[in-house]
């Protein structure tokens, strides 16, 4: 054997005997509300994986953020040399409500286990943390390896992306272990999508005696909805819905003002540039005389293209074939961090956590036997790029 064979056997060996370690975790984890908007919750999940991190001798800095929960950033370090590290990345947050815990917290059938936040991404955060703690066991490792866990990815990344940026920055590889898929596929290409505030402001007449002095806001912010969602092309994969409007005072009044939210996907860095080209277009024009409309982006991801993860995914591939479990890729609709360091330039593949499904509902659930052979392909991917690092597309 020669030393990768050896340090990934090492490794692999080490996670073959935390099955029963890995769902106690999941359920510790699973049991703390951590909703993108509840610090606390978001926090005390933090404290959960410091306490776990540093009982087994692995470094973690903790960023303290004034409203998003805490950033946590751990690390391994290498044997010295001067080479990219690599990184895996979690989300700490939920989509569910502070209180859902208490309503149906972590429960267990058989090999399946329920919860808010099992699939997406809790049981990702055990996987990385298992990751860490098999690599420790390698001393020393040929390169760094860091871990990233956020609080804020369902709600856009709005705080976390800066630390994403940085944590990526010089990176050989990134895995995001958001829920693998229910095929047991891994993701390598996802969507990037942006989200807009739209706010068009009229002059408000009474709809009977004086309608023509009134500019109805409602009827220019239409008229934009119909321009805006003519952009859709479901050929190319771009899409446009405003899903939410508001607007008027009452409906006998000329309406003085209107809002609207926007949701955009896109399938390449070009096709947003494009998107957005076209969206500030339509929003610049004067639809209704005495009108006039603003646009303003609330949240957004970067799309992963595919290109990113060919060579990583290929590598991927290969260790999990040599554990015993076939995987493809798949290409899917939605957003993750995983598309901000693909857009940097550095391979990177996402869906490498656990086998989940049925994620922000109430009937999500994680498919336990898939924890310790996705932890020990991760495991055996990352040792791999040290005998024969990628090159990047």
């Amino acid at each position: 054997m020669n030393d990768a064979e050896r340090m990934t056997a090492t490794a692999c060996d080490w996670l073959a005997g935390q099955q029963a370690e890995m769902v106690d975790c999941l359920k510790t984890l699973v049991d703390i509300d951590s909703n993108s908007y509840d610090k606390a919750g978001t926090d005390a999940v933090a404290d959960v994986i410091v306490g776990w991190l540093e009982a087994d001798g692995i470094d973690v800095k903790r960023i303290s953020r004034p409203e998003s929960g805490d950033i946590l950033e751990a690390w391994l370090e290498g044997d010295g040399s001067d080479a990219g590290h690599v990184l895996m990345m979690g989300h700490r947050d939920t989509v569910f409500p502070t209180g859902t815990v208490a309503e149906r917290g972590y429960t267990r059938q058989g090999d399946t286990a329920f919860g808010p936040g099992v699939a997406d991404m809790k049981s990702g955060l055990v996987l990385n943390i298992f990751v860490l703690r098999a690599l420790k066991r390698l001393s020393p490792l040929p390169f760094p390896v860091r871990a990233l866990f956020t609080a804020d990815e369902e709600i856009g990344s709005r705080d976390g992306t800066a630390f994403i940026r940085e944590a990526a920055s010089g990176a050989r590889a990134v895995l995001n272990a958001e829920p693998g898929r229910i095929s047991g596929n891994v993701v390598t290409g996802r969507k990037g999508g942006a989200a807009f505030l739209i706010e068009v402001t009229g002059k408000a007449a009474h709809s009977g005696v004086s309608h023509a002095d009134g500019a109805s806001a409602i009827e220019a912010l239409a008229r934009k909805i119909v321009r805006l969602h003519a952009l859709t092309d479901y050929d190319s994969g771009v899409t446009t819905n405003v899903g939410l409007i508001e607007g008027g005072v009452s409906r006998n009044t000329v309406a003085p003002s209107a809002t609207a939210q926007l949701d955009t996907r896109f399938v390449t860095n070009q096709q947003r540039l494009d998107l957005l080209a076209a969206i500030e277009a339509i929003i610049a024009e004067e639809d209704i005389p005495g009108t006039q409309a603003t646009i303003r982006q609330t949240s957004g991801f970067l799309p992963m293209e595919p290109a990113m993860s060919e060579g990583l995914f290929a590598r991927y591939r290969t260790q999990a074939e040599k554990i015993g479990f076939n995987v493809e890729g798949e290409f899917t609709g939605g957003c993750s961090d995983a598309g901000t360091t693909a857009s940097l330039g550095i391979p990177t593949l996402c869906g490498t956590g656990p086998v989940g499904a049925k994620m922000h509902t109430a009937d999500e659930y994680c498919r336990l036997e898939t924890f310790v052979p996705r932890a020990q392909a991760v495991a055996a991917t990352i040792v791999s790029l040290a005998a024969e690092p990628l090159v990047q597309p």
